[in-house]
């Protein structure tokens, strides 16, 4: 068992990550990634130091990775700065649903689905986000690809006049808060109602349309697993899996312990990634920075950059239940790294598992050894020393694929970006246990997103990340240590310093007014005083409750509160390039798509 010292001697988390880092007081940095720079006006952030949410903590210290000429670095829920100034609108997208594409590589319901991207099209939707499941594109042979039905969803998308984000999920769907039961069935009938508004004839056409297709997608989502080669060679060598002090496995994604080992096929998981996202370049590359305008590259379970601390059926629903979770570094391949790095520091008994006391089933986290606030080991030299090498191999993961997409996707066109995962059930602790076991090491004494999104801007990345409609005052009626918006704030800080981009989501489908508020104040909050904002929004996801008549309105309005305009921007490829300029125009272009 692995037993804090407390007279062990001080250390960097430089083992682990191969590469300097500096425990001292920084200033903002002044350069990042000429990819992607962002310049922000010359101004001082004043930041209030409560970030954290922990009543007793002081000011936030980047105990991390960086740039040596940061001396101070202190958090706060807001900031001076000039007048905002008037800017042009943040551009919304709508995430398709998960289960459009079958595992032979089909589309499922075509016409429906091209009704509900013309209905997004009036509703001035900028472009769609396409999920493309590795499980699906390579899913019996290594190297052998079948892009078929994707190839058609962004050829539809480009016929509608939308532009097109393509996420590359090397995890498995259907367990995750970013995979929910999904249907497009009500499309139809917001474009009879629309119809209706222009003609009293239209009525009569459009009901006639309705009763042909207000048929519903089958509402179970069939789950897409990963490869099944993959879960071959995962049969031959059952470590290749996450794995927690139970010996319990996780099968969404792979465990980033054996990134660079050939234990698939004779590849590494990092060769099987770039295979496939060198592949996804070269059969797309005519649509890339044209109609395929962004990629979003999956690093960890429901596609973010974190560990599978709890199965991600579960973490749908964390912030209900306070889910703890378990740390993931029980393969034999985390294991090895562990026990290296205390090698390295002269701990050899730090070197043989996690930490234990983390976790009391009849009490919450303050009654843990490891979690509570005063006294708990995570403040402890061994604590350090693990959540630093636990949050490095994380931090180490992200960066590899980066690197190796940033050579890719070079020169297209394309923007970048990655997903964080948006954890606050715990964020009013001091330790934020939930956190930390999801690889995190954000605490009231350290921040845990400045490194990754630093990491991120390196390689010309944006960040997306989900909670942008969830508030404080309604999560902390149960949950009093919940803090969605502190989480928040402190993720947008972190970005703004780096001039990265910013994607936000919505956790769960919501269509209530002040939801739809909330992702407006959010936004706010990260564009303000910006000169050129970078902040895009994908509402997750389309489904057949967004196009019932009362969310339909509210969605819209949305939209254009947001887009900052009431512009119809399609251009539909259709015998050549058509600009409607009146509803009627839309519908008799609907009219002749529907009988095509």
């Amino acid at each position: 068992m692995a037993i804090a010292s407390p007279s062990t001697p001080t250390f960097s988390a430089s083992f682990c990550c191969k590469r300097t880092v500096s425990t001292h007081l920084t200033r903002f940095p002044s350069t990042f990634s000429p990819t992607r720079t962002r310049h922000l006006p010359p101004r001082r952030f004043a930041i209030s130091s409560r970030l954290n949410s922990s009543k007793s903590c002081g000011s936030v210290y980047p105990d991390n990775g960086g740039s040596e000429d940061f001396e101070h670095y202190e958090l706060q829920h807001g900031f001076t700065g000039p007048v905002e100034r008037r800017r042009r609108g943040s551009p919304v997208y709508v995430t398709l649903p998960a289960e459009l594409v079958e595992e032979d590589g089909k589309v499922r319901r075509i016409k429906v689905l091209t009704a509900s991207l013309r209905a997004l099209v009036t509703a001035g939707v900028e472009g769609v986000v396409m999920e493309i499941w590795w499980g699906i594109v390579e899913r019996e042979k290594p190297r052998v690809y079948n892009w078929g039905g994707y190839l058609d969803l962004v050829a539809l998308a480009r016929r509608c006049g939308l532009k097109v984000r393509a996420v590359l999920a090397f995890h498995q769907r259907g367990t995750g808060p970013g995979d929910p039961l999904c249907s497009v069935s009500c499309a139809v009938g917001i474009l009879a109602r629309s119809a209706c508004l222009e003609s009293a004839m239209c009525h009569t056409f459009w009901g006639t349309v309705l009763a042909a297709f207000f048929v519903p997608f089958p509402f179970d989502m069939p789950r897409v697993s990963l490869p099944q080669w993959v879960l071959e060679e995962i049969d031959k060598d059952p470590d290749i899996a996450y794995t927690d002090r139970f010996g319990r496995r996780n099968m969404e994604y792979i465990s980033l312990g054996c990134d660079m080992f050939p234990v698939l096929k004779g590849r590494s998981p990092l060769q099987a990634y770039s295979d496939f996202m060198m592949n996804f370049r070269d059969t797309f590359r005519s649509l890339l920075g044209v109609v395929i305008t962004g990629v979003q590259v999956g690093m960890g379970p429901a596609g973010e950059l974190r560990y599978p601390s709890c199965p991600s059926q579960k973490l749908a629903w964390a912030w209900r239940t306070r889910e703890l979770g378990e740390f993931q570094c029980y393969d034999k391949y985390m294991i090895a790294s562990l026990n290296a790095c205390a090698h390295d520091v002269g701990m050899r008994e730090w070197g043989y598992g996690g930490p234990i006391g983390t976790v009391n089933p009849m009490h919450g986290p303050e009654n843990t050894e490891f979690f509570k606030s005063n006294g708990g080991s995570w403040n402890t030299p061994f604590g350090k020393f693990f959540l630093q090498w636990y949050s490095g191999m994380l931090l180490l993961h992200g960066e590899r694929i980066c690197r190796e997409a940033k050579t890719i996707f070079q020169g297209t066109e394309v923007d970048t970006s990655a997903k964080v995962a948006g954890i606050h059930w715990h964020y009013g602790m001091q330790s934020h246990p939930s956190e930390l076991t999801a690889g995190y090491y954000n605490t009231s004494r350290r921040d845990g997103y400045l490194p990754i999104a630093r990491m991120l801007g390196r390689y010309g990345f944006g960040l997306c990340c989900s909670g942008f409609g969830m508030r404080d005052v309604e999560e902390k009626k149960t949950n009093p240590v919940s803090s969605p918006e502190g989480f928040l704030k402190q993720l947008l800080l972190a970005a703004r310093v780096c001039h990265i981009p910013i994607e936000g989501e919505n956790s769960t489908t919501f269509l209530e007014d002040e939801s739809f508020e909330q992702v407006l104040k959010m936004s706010k909050f990260y564009t303000y005083g910006l000169e050129s904002p970078t902040f895009s929004f994908n509402f997750m996801r389309m489904d057949r409750y967004l196009f019932e008549q009362h969310k339909w309105v509210r969605f819209t309005r949305f939209v254009k509160q947001l887009s900052g305009a009431n512009i119809f921007r399609a251009r539909l490829d259709f015998g050549g390039d058509v600009q409607p300029t009146s509803m009627s125009d839309v519908v008799k272009v609907r009219a002749a798509y529907t009988y095509c």
